[in-house]
């Protein structure tokens, strides 16, 4: 079987290959095969978007999400050189957001990480951490077992080893103690606990990304059914939605949470044997780039830590691959994250583009506007300036708005910059991609996350 290193040692430009050739490795990208497991919309988009802010949600998350088991005496000390987290505190009750770094300190991946037990963990989404993980477990001496459970799109023996649902919103904590059997457990933020609906386990992780009292729910796989059952049920005088896809994957626009980055992990020797462990049909080999920024160069699509907004996450108080780069990465070489919300005028011209004549502008979709994933749009001061990248894009509270890694010189919450919708010379080969033109559209920047829930609840300190 071909290797990754195969693959980039034949490719002439392997930012072109991203660019043009390949499709999307993402749930949402499987197009017909995903919707027959979620659909896009169990009602429509924008009822189930509104509920995710105004009633209750539940997201289908069982088949979207790639899953990691680890299990022995090794678990944590791989787990702890492998993550820029700490491991100071992590009892078995408690779950973390688990980030891993190439040697030169860009950014693999990420993914929700569980202690299940003394020496058990679960790594749930994000694939190329579920591989680098995986992969020093296999390479690296260390006595642990891996199990893992692939998304069901690419999932051969079309069943998972455990059911996940997410439950949001502001009723979403008098749906949670209203589905429990008995006395619902207080659980603070990011703490698990076993609780039982229906008469079946379930693992509780408190999660509440919108900004409210939400849970992640997860459970034996052959409990499907009658867990969700007894969750909508449940929700029933609470205004619960069941929440399909598109609603589902316009949540980081106003969360913030900027999901699977371009891993850092094409170039550079001491990253050779985990490219020649990877296959050729890997996540790592089938990523897509799109969007009106461009480079030659697949460094310029890396990303650290620090650019996502990971600042706290990163703790040197144990040694751990990429640690030595961290530390010289100051405060001046560092992107902010933030929100841009687009100009409604100019929004409206690119829709009205689509009719008529004259120039057409690349379509903007709703509720997900980025058209490949991952996306870089280009964005520029009011003066040319370079500014910095745009990535998600989508609709979110009434707005249109994007997720982007700007120079702190251009960060000021307020600031007016110009983003370069389309792409370039008429648009790439991508299937998705129609022929268009490029056009600007004006943006202002505001904070990420966007949602006022989510702001207020990280300044509250309960997060």
């Amino acid at each position: 079987m071909q290797s990754l290193q195969d693959l980039v040692d034949r490719l002439p430009g392997l930012v072109d290959y991203f660019y043009h050739e390949t499709q999307a490795p993402t749930f949402k990208s499987a197009g017909g095969r995903a919707a027959a497991l979620t659909p896009p919309a169990y009602s429509n988009w924008r009822g189930e978007q509104r509920a995710w802010s105004e009633t209750a949600v539940l997201f289908q998350q069982t088949h979207n999400m790639p899953e990691l088991f680890l299990d022995g005496p090794d678990a944590l000390k791989l787990l702890e050189r492998l993550g820029v987290n700490t491991f100071a505190n992590f009892p078995a009750d408690r779950a973390k957001q688990f980030v891993v770094c190439t040697p030169d300190g860009h950014v693999i991946g990420e993914s929700i990480l569980y202690r299940l037990g003394e020496q058990s963990f679960e790594l749930v989404s994000g694939m190329p951490a579920l591989d680098w993980v995986h992969y020093h477990a296999e390479t690296g001496g260390y006595d642990v077992s891996v199990v893992r459970d692939d998304q069901s799109t690419d999932n051969p023996t079309g069943r998972r080893v455990r059911f996940r649902f997410q439950l949001d919103g502001p009723n979403a904590g008098a749906i949670f103690a209203a589905a429990v059997d008995g006395e619902p457990p207080a659980i603070p933020f990011f703490r698990t606990a076993k609780v039982s609906i229906a008469g079946r386990e379930v693992l509780v992780l408190r999660h509440g990304m919108a900004g409210y009292k939400g849970v992640e729910l997860s459970g034996a796989f052959e409990d499907h059914d009658v867990v969700r059952s007894a969750l909508i049920a449940a929700g029933e005088e609470y205004g619960l939605v069941p929440a399909g896809t598109q609603a589902y994957y316009s949540t980081p626009f106003s969360s913030g949470w900027m999901p699977y980055p371009v891993p850092g992990i094409y170039n550079g020797e001491e990253l050779r044997g985990f490219r020649e462990w990877l296959p050729s049909t890997s996540w790592e080999a089938r990523i897509q780039l799109t969007g009106s920024f461009r480079s030659p160069d697949i460094e310029d699509y890396y990303v650290t830590p620090y650019d996502l907004g990971y600042e706290r996450v990163v703790k040197f108080d144990h040694d751990f691959i990429g640690r030595d780069a961290l530390e010289k990465i100051g405060a001046e070489d560092r992107r902010t994250k933030r929100t841009l919300v687009w100009n409604r005028d100019d929004v409206v011209r690119v829709l009205a583009s689509q009719f008529g004549e004259g120039p057409r502008y690349k379509a903007i979709e709703l509720p997900i506007s980025h058209y490949g994933w991952n996306q870089f749009d280009t964005v520029q001061t009011t003066s040319g300036g370079f500014a910095g990248v745009s990535c998600h894009a989508g609709y979110s509270d009434g707005h249109l708005v994007s997720l982007a890694m700007l120079g702190a010189d251009n960060a000021e919450i307020g600031t007016e910059l110009v983003l370069t919708w389309g792409e370039p010379d008429g648009g790439s080969r991508k299937p998705q991609v129609e022929k268009h033109e490029q056009t600007e559209i004006r943006v202002t920047v505001a904070p990420a996350p966007f949602a006022g829930a989510v702001q207020r609840m990280q300044r509250s300190g309960i997060a």
